[in-house]
């Protein structure tokens, strides 16, 4: 048995690599600059973990989410690892000065971009051995980073005092234009690349074209209580989430609801207790699904259109991690595509916001707080007329991509084909059951409920406290 293999058994319980991890590995360990893709489900956790246990030094990870975070700590505790620490805003002034003073003891440190911006930090992580820095979910360099949270794109910058070691960076879903934009960001020399197929054959592909809401509430209600899941039901509105989530209680569904504007707490419970089965569904915003560690997910259902092709294929690929066959629904109206521009500009600053932002020395009181953080960014690199440029640009491509999504789901062609396309990749082999288009058997993917949910006598006595508790 070499090395690697002792460590993945001795460690992590495995008895062999899935494919391509080994090779990632090796050229981590080599100090090589890599990008890795793989979809959900692949194990890209072990990628950044492994390496750790054979190189010197302190491994630093990269994460946009809080909630994700902690996850990833968690499972690392739950593998016997106590040096393992998360940096963010959960950590109060005392705790973060703490951790500063003791950072040579951690092996894994977790933190988020805002977080390199903090001289504290930085003067802490440059006293201490680095063995190499990971970009976890990078696709948020490109995703988020030009028009949402800028500090991704001050990772080049923190990059330059650290380039002493290499860089991971990891992700489920990116095109070549998004992995260049990972290779600029993380300074990347020559890295080795490694892109596995996306496809995922196990997940089967349905698009529902619908007149109105009325008609989509109704098709959800009844898929939802006629079938089984684990299963999410994405929808755009917090409204939503909840209205959907108080629906399928009163028929019997165990379910709750997931939005930005909880309470972390409420959040890390819901999702605790779906990863665990004390709920079966879960109603959400796009707030909800990275560090989602549940294998058997069975339905992904959509109430709209994304914003995004990818992260369209970030959500479905939440299903299925078990490989056993799953579905992923997506229901759809004609004025779904104006809508979805709608929220993909939300926080987009606008041309007098533009020119404001040149004007004045302080726009933090008179703008969003995103918008004016996005500003801020922009003002120090570029000029008015530039940033007035780009940011036309960014909304022409973001438009252009609900447009793409959208006819995807109208036209006649394979929707998995498509999808894969949208890659540059070619779809090889097509499963039983691909989308519905193709072929598609619904009865055979979900299993009908055996009993009506109305007649179900009790939900999960832990909802039922919990509900009691905050009412």
């Amino acid at each position: 048995m070499d090395k690697l293999t002792k460590v993945l058994t001795n460690k992590f319980g495995y008895d062999s690599f899935r494919e391509g991890q080994k090779e990632i590995i090796e050229h981590v360990i080599a100090g090589q600059d890599v990008v890795a893709i793989l979809p959900t489900g692949m194990g890209k956790s072990l990628l950044y973990q492994l390496p750790g246990y054979l190189m010197e030094g302190a491994v630093v990870i990269v994460s946009p989410l809080l909630s994700l975070m902690q996850d990833q700590v968690e499972q690392l505790k739950m593998l016997g690892e106590k040096r393992v620490v998360a940096i963010n805003s959960f950590l109060s002034f005392e705790q973060k000065e703490m951790v500063f003073r003791n950072l040579s003891t951690y092996k894994f440190i977790f933190t988020s971009p805002e977080m390199l911006q903090n001289e504290r930090f930085n003067h802490a992580l440059s006293s201490i051995r680095i063995a190499y820095i990971v970009a976890d979910e990078a696709h948020c360099i490109s995703q988020w980073g030009f028009d949402f949270r800028p500090d991704y794109l001050r990772i080049a910058k923190w990059l330059q005092q650290f380039r002493q070691t290499n860089v991971l960076a990891l992700t489920a879903t990116a095109t070549s234009n998004v992995v260049k934009d990972i290779k600029s960001t993380l300074l990347m020399r020559e890295p080795y690349e490694y892109i596995h197929s996306l496809d995922r054959p196990a997940i089967a592909y349905e698009a529902v074209e619908v007149e109105n809401t009325q008609e989509k509430l109704a098709w959800i209600l009844g898929r939802i209580t006629s079938t089984s899941g684990p299963g999410i039901l994405y929808t755009q509105s917090r409204k939503k989430t909840e209205m959907y989530a108080n629906e399928l209680q009163k028929r019997g569904i165990r379910v709750a609801y997931y939005h930005a504007k909880m309470d972390q707490d409420d959040r890390i419970l819901v999702q605790q207790q779906f990863q665990q089965g004390q709920l079966e569904w879960i109603c959400a915003t796009n707030a909800f699904g990275m560090g989602i560690h549940k294998d058997n997910i069975r339905q992904i259902i959509h109430d709209h259109i994304p914003t995004s092709i990818a992260s369209y294929m970030q959500e479905v690929g939440r299903a299925a991690r078990d490989g056993v066959q799953s579905i992923a629904s997506l229901l759809f109206t004609a004025t779904d595509v104006e809508q979805a521009f709608y929220v993909a500009m939300q926080d987009f600053p606008e041309e007098a916001d533009i020119r404001l932002a040149y004007k004045s020395d302080n726009i933090q009181l008179q703008l969003p707080e995103t918008t004016a953080r996005i500003l801020e960014y922009w003002k120090e690199v570029l000029t008015e007329q530039e940033t007035t440029n780009l940011f036309q640009t960014i909304k022409q491509k973001k438009w252009t991509e609900i447009l793409r999504l959208y006819t995807i789901l109208q036209n006649g062609v394979c929707i998995r084909e498509q999808l894969l396309h949208y890659f540059d990749e070619q779809l090889t082999t097509r499963p039983v059951h691909c989308c519905s288009k193709c072929s598609l058997h619904i009865n055979e993917i979900i299993d009908n409920r055996k009993q009506p949910t109305e007649n179900r006598e009790e939900l999960d006595w832990k909802m039922q406290l919990d509900k009691l508790l905050r009412s």
